[in-house]
Parts: C-alpha cells; structure tokens; sequence
C-alpha cells in the first residue's frame, strides 16, 4: 500500500471507530500502526492517543504561523523561572565560554558541543508564537541552529525513536518524537529579536518547539538523548511534565 492511500486509509479508520465505537477502539487502532504516544496509559489514554495519532497523519510535516517582523511583541513576557542554580551561574560569570550541549543516546557519533560550535552549524530564523497552556502568548523573532542538523552529524541510529532534552535545571526535561525533532522549524536558539537570546527567555539556550506548547520549549538546554521510548524520562517532580498533569504531546 503506498503512503497515500495509507494515510487515507488509516484516517478513515481513525474517524470510524472514534465514530461508531468510541475513543477507545480508535486507539486500538492508532496502536496498530504504532501512532501511540507515551501517555496512552490512564483515564485521558485513549483520547491522547487519538490526539496524537490524527495529528501526525495530517499536520507531520506542517509548519507553525511565521509572522512578519512587524508582528513581533514589542514587550513579550518572560514567565516566572525557578531561581538560578549555582552551576548556572558559574557559566553566567564566564559569559558561558564554558556551556556546553551534549548529543547521546542512540547516535552514531555521541558530541559535546559549545555555542560557538552550534554557531558554525547552518543557522535558521523564524518569527513565530510562544502559546502558554494558561493563556498568554507573544511573536518573537528566534534565531539558532536547526535541530535536525545536529543530530544528522550524530548519526541518528534507526531505532531512535524519541528525542529527551534536559535543562540545567536537574528537575527540567522534556522529549518529542523524531517527527519533531527533525522538523525544520525546531531549533537550538541561542538568539532571539536584536541579539543573544536572554536568560530570562532560556539563554543561552533553548529548544523552541514552534509546533506544540509552550511547556515543550524548555530552557537552558544542556543535553540530548536519542532514545527508543521516552518512558522514565519525564521528571514527576515538574509541574510541566506529562506526570504531572500535562500531555506529552501539546501539538498546537
């Protein structure tokens, strides 16, 4: 069957069975070709699932609203972030010479890699929309490293699945599917509007996910784990994690 025709084919099936006999055969389905996100699990299982299995049948290689520069927010809102800790400020002291970002897991070539080193990669710049689950928003400007362009030079080996992401944080980490990481649109920023991204923004670094919530675009970013399953790599402890309440898929 080729790809089109089974696209079509399992979105109809999704429709149906969500249609004819509820959430919970259409995940059934959904699991049958292998579209099941890491939260299936639970009371919310079924509905996340078919979220998240329509979702990569029709939008996975959509792209978030750019905007024109004349939309960016002249005063976007940095949210509250828990206080600095020392590791953090130590680099800060340095202008971050020192921080680095490592790629490992599932690669064929693991890496540590500095902000000048993500400099020299190809660099991409968006205007797009951080959207908050509680309600706010604002355009900026963001500039950086294409996410897929470093883990190209790793190596993605064929079993890797998932992408976890860690902040400097200890209790901050997040992950995605592949379908994402490797999407043009996600990016290692490590500058935003006139100049480096700032701290209270994420800087040096941050993931920017422009495709699902803000909650997915975490701060500080200081390391990258390509693994085959996500599962017991979402801190409980955070209030952003899919533990906690929130789904791990925030497609927007």
């Amino acid at each position: 069957m080729s790809k089109i025709s089974r696209r079509k084919f399992v979105t109809a099936g999704l429709a149906a069975t969500a249609g004819v006999s509820g959430l919970a055969v259409a995940a059934n389905f959904a699991k049958h070709y292998g579209l099941v996100p890491p939260d299936s699990g639970g009371i919310y299982g079924p509905g996340e699932t078919l979220t998240y299995a329509a979702q990569r049948l029709l939008t996975r290689h959509s792209l978030a609203r750019e905007f024109p520069r004349s939309m960016i927010s002249k005063v976007p809102f940095a949210n509250a972030m828990p206080p600095l800790n020392d590791a953090f400020k130590r680099l800060q002291g340095r202008a971050f010479a020192d921080w680095r970002l490592s790629i490992d897991g599932m690669v064929a070539q693991p890496a540590s890699l500095s902000l000048a080193d993500l400099r020299s990669f190809p660099v991409r710049s968006q205007i797009t929309e951080v959207v908050c689950e509680e309600g706010w928003s604002y355009v900026a400007e963001w500039i950086g490293t294409p996410l897929f362009e470093v883990l190209k030079a790793s190596g993605v080996l064929p079993q890797g699945r998932y992408l976890v992401y860690f902040s400097i944080d200890p209790d901050w980490w997040e992950s995605i599917d592949m379908a994402d990481a490797q999407h043009p649109q996600t990016l290692l920023t490590w500058a935003m509007n006139d100049g480096d991204l700032p701290v209270a923004f994420g800087g040096p670094l941050r993931l920017r996910v422009p495709r699902q919530l803000g909650y997915k675009s975490v701060k500080f970013v200081t390391r990258l784990m390509v693994t085959d399953s996500p599962k017991g790599f979402v801190s409980a402890l955070d209030p952003k994690s899919a533990n906690s309440g929130y789904a791990w898929y925030a497609g927007i």
